[in-house]
């Protein structure tokens, strides 16, 4: 094993601070450089985790050549156009989700990748919740038999969110969701057809002409006999938050459980099982996995609400951080890489055009496809 560090700079530290201490302590990384617009909050972040480097201004930052990578945790809207900066200055790009808004920019991030060379990797957190590494680790040891049917659901309010969530199309934000249906099995959407339903506050809907309350999408699997079924929804519906994800087999299926922080349900045969999940720290190395646990700094009192909210993201942090610069220092593609990062962010772009259409099927670009 190499001893290369990579030279990584975190752009925006609201969520992106989570990840600062799992840099600092991963023994391929150097946390080298912090980007923040508002100087108070650069210099509150920097001062607090002794980061000497600090830009506000991302162009400046694209232009320090001790940059190696760049993990942006920017407003979504923002995701694209800093991806395609980053790569383009020659940059590896980590990205928190989605990967970008609209179809074209999945595409043009991906023709990106193939040009430059570089590294992309979308970091979807279910892809390494510690439920998601068990569901997978029960399915590549054979387990569950062979899988039947994979349903999703990611259901959050978001009234007290930034400005630009306000009236968001549902499936516009599904990569929660539509992430481990495809992730398990390795697969790719081929086509989707969704349904919306119900219907948002009048106020909330002219920004992005989106009126539903929940949207329910099927995705065809490609080159399978699978399908699987993912819902959303952001606002005017009466749910405790749940990022939940089903996985039927012949032999054994998992079932998410109903209410967040009970057991979950995995049934073999007909008989059904109340499991703890167990945590999948022994995967990292030693100086990230405690990581997997809990908040990484201050942890009363700074936690990003996503963090909050989705119980500790299922201790992903470490996972995300280490695939990412793993795949940098050994030279091979993460999981998602650019492609996959496409065909996952656009069922969700797709699915909601199937629903403004009345549920018509919608086939995936070929951009998106191996």
């Amino acid at each position: 094993m190499t001893n290369k560090k990579i030279n990584i700079a975190i752009v925006g530290l609201g969520f992106g601070a989570e990840f600062i201490p799992i840099y600092q302590r991963h023994p391929h990384a150097n946390m080298y450089a912090i980007c923040q617009r508002t100087q108070s909050k650069l210099d509150e972040i920097g001062d607090a985790f002794g980061i000497e480097k600090r830009y506000s201004d991302f162009a400046e930052l694209l232009k320090d050549p001790g940059v190696d990578a760049v993990h942006i945790n920017a407003p979504i809207h923002l995701h694209a156009e800093q991806s395609l900066a980053a790569l383009r200055a020659g940059k590896h790009v980590a990205c928190t989700v989605p990967m970008a808004t609209t179809v074209e920019e999945c595409r043009a991030i991906v023709e990106a990748v193939q040009e430059t060379g570089l590294t992309y990797m979308m970091m979807e957190t279910v892809l390494y919740s510690r439920e998601f590494l068990f569901v997978k680790e029960m399915y590549d040891k054979g387990e569950m038999g062979r899988i039947q049917f994979l349903r999703a659901s990611h259901q959050q309010e978001m009234a007290a969110w930034p400005g630009y969530w306000e009236g968001l199309p549902p499936m516009h934000y599904a990569t929660h969701c539509v992430g481990p249906v495809l992730g398990l099995t390795r697969s790719e959407a081929e086509y989707v057809s969704c349904l919306g339903s119900g219907r948002i506050d009048e106020h909330l809907i002219p920004k992005y002409n989106s009126p539903f309350a929940i949207e329910t999408c099927h995705i065809k699997f490609r080159n399978s006999d699978l399908a699987a079924e993912v819902t959303r929804s952001l606002f005017n519906t009466a749910r405790q938050y749940r990022e939940s994800f089903d996985a039927y087999g012949s032999l054994k299926s998992f079932e998410w459980t109903q209410i967040e922080h009970e057991d979950h349900v995995i049934h073999t045969g007909e008989i059904p099982t109340r499991v703890k999940v167990p945590d999948y720290a022994h995967l990292l190395p030693p100086e990230i996995a405690s990581f997997t646990q809990a908040g990484v700094y201050d942890a009363d009192s700074h936690q990003h609400l996503s963090f909050i909210q989705g119980a500790g993201h299922g201790g992903s942090h470490p996972h995300l951080a280490h695939q990412f610069l793993m795949a940098l220092v050994e030279n091979k593609d993460p999981y998602p890489n650019a492609k996959q990062s496409a065909n996952i962010t656009c069922v969700g772009i797709l699915a909601h055009e199937s629903a403004m259409s009345g549920g018509q099927i919608i086939r995936l670009p070929e951009f998106t496809l191996s």
